[in-house]
């Protein structure tokens, strides 16, 4: 077996590579690069499960990011049980090839309830008076606490949020490290989400980004020079490429306006109905399934979505198939944003009646993703006393809500989801392995190239007994 380690640069392009990234510069001018023709949606779960399995979202049954779950009348976001992948995994795959085979899931999503043989994902602790704590959660489960030992608690907090910085991938990086000299697993998969953050925040043409690049550079030259030096093979590859956008679209207004959404108010604010709503959207980036109760009325829904300025296409029943995306999970439509636009999840018309966690980092309640939980509201005063004095009444028991996240969606510059039509804005993978590589590979091929460099031998009868 060959020893092998594959970093996940979340965002990264070959649009990004040159002189901010020094070291990978260097490191795929002297290797064999291909771009990834990106699955769709090109989101972070989907592509994961796609490269894992080599199978496209109509087989492994991860639509999106989340999805509306029927039998509960519930959209969920970012689970975490891998058994929601309907489909082997390539350590499943790998096993049966060769059982001495083992792998380190160091971040990929579904990273619970695995086959794999070594995880970490993060989980925080939703303790009872309302607070959330950083954690994360490992297997073995005395991994946890080795690796915090050493690191410090996981900083959940510049993961995702306002606070988002390279600290997240660092200490992931570094946990790698550890994990890999505790246990030396066969295939390693690293996750390192750093440039998804300001390249939303910011968009990929701003300048400010070359902090972000240097910053990612420096964590894969560590990582590298590290697995390397154990005579790994490396694989650099990326899930997707994120583009300028100038244009949030928000389809559930637009069908709330028409009749089709259903909302309770309490306390003064609003709550999406899913159970009673005619047609509602689940967003997620550039791509957004729309669940239609009375399938009578999917054309006209259909045909009001084509018509929203920046919604580039709308597919209902086998059109979905377009993409390999027509599984159960689904919305009746999908629909596609062009270039310039992204979908939000918003549903209120009046931001006074916006529910409760629409101004807070809340992953879970929203029926939708929001990447403006990466920003504060420019209109609070005094921002960071406030914030200071929540923390400790929360610190204190009191029930608190840390409601600092604005309603702007236009400060959104960046996002993703969508096929770009500039394949400088197609992920990539890079390799060293002698063998050859096509200059474009499909999504579903990742899954065979990541099982090609492990040269897996079947076992002997001896190593078996």
């Amino acid at each position: 077996m060959q020893k092998t380690v594959v970093l996940d640069v979340v965002g990264l392009t070959n649009s990004l590579i040159g002189e901010h990234t020094p070291f990978l510069a260097k490191w795929t001018a002297d290797a064999k690069g291909a771009v990834i023709h990106p699955v769709l949606p090109a989101v972070t779960c989907t592509a994961h499960a796609t490269y894992l399995t080599g199978k496209f979202p109509e087989e492994h049954g991860i639509v999106a990011n989340g999805w509306y779950f029927r039998d509960e009348d519930e959209v969920k976001l970012w689970r975490q049980s891998n058994k929601l992948i309907q489909a082997p995994k390539i350590w499943d795959v790998a096993k049966a090839a060769d059982p001495n085979f083992t792998v380190a899931n160091m971040g990929w999503w579904y990273n619970m309830n695995t086959t794999a043989d070594y995880t970490l994902t993060p989980r925080p602790q939703y303790l009872a008076d309302g607070r959330k704590l950083p954690d994360c959660y490992t297997q073995p489960a005395d991994l946890r606490d080795k690796l915090q030992e050493k690191l410090g608690t996981f900083p959940l907090f510049n993961y995702w949020g306002p606070k988002t910085s390279i600290k997240s991938s660092k200490w992931i990086a570094d946990a790698s490290k550890i994990t890999d000299d505790l246990y030396d697993p066969t295939l390693t998969l690293i996750y390192l989400p750093h440039l998804d953050y300001n390249l939303q925040r910011l968009g990929p043409s701003d300048p400010r980004i070359a902090k972000d690049l240097q910053e990612i550079d420096a964590v894969c030259a560590d990582l590298i020079q590290f697995y390397e030096a154990k005579g790994a093979q490396v694989i650099i590859l990326s899930e997707y490429g994120i583009s300028d956008v100038t244009h949030p679209i928000h389809l559930n207004r637009v069908l709330r306006q028409h009749g089709y959404i259903a909302v309770r108010e309490e306390r003064g604010t609003e709550l999406l109905d899913t159970a009673m709503s005619e047609a509602f959207a689940v967003a997620d980036h550039q791509v957004a399934h729309i669940y239609v109760e009375d399938k009578s009325k999917i054309q006209e829904v259909k045909q009001l979505l084509e018509q929203v300025p920046g919604v580039q296409e709308v597919l209902a029943g086998d059109e979905r198939n377009k993409y390999n995306l027509a599984h159960e999970r689904c919305g009746e439509l999908v629909a596609i944003a062009d270039k310039n636009s992204w979908f939000t999840y918003y549903f209120w018309l009046d931001d006074k009646k916006a529910p409760d966690y629409a101004r807070m980092v809340d992953i879970h309640k929203k029926p939708g993703f929001d990447p403006v939980e990466m920003f504060t509201d420019p209109d609070i005063k005094f921002l960071m006393p406030l914030v200071a004095g929540k923390l400790l009444k929360k610190k204190l028991g009191f029930r608190m809500v840390l409601d600092i996240i604005p309603l702007n969606a236009e400060l959104i510059k960046g996002s993703h989801g969508r096929l770009p039509e500039d394949k400088s804005e197609w992920p990539v993978l890079y390799t060293k392995q002698p063998a050859q590589l096509p200059k474009e590979v499909k999504a579903t091929d990742v899954f065979s190239v990541i099982l090609s460099h492990l040269q897996l031998q079947p076992a002997t009868q001896k190593q078996q007994l």
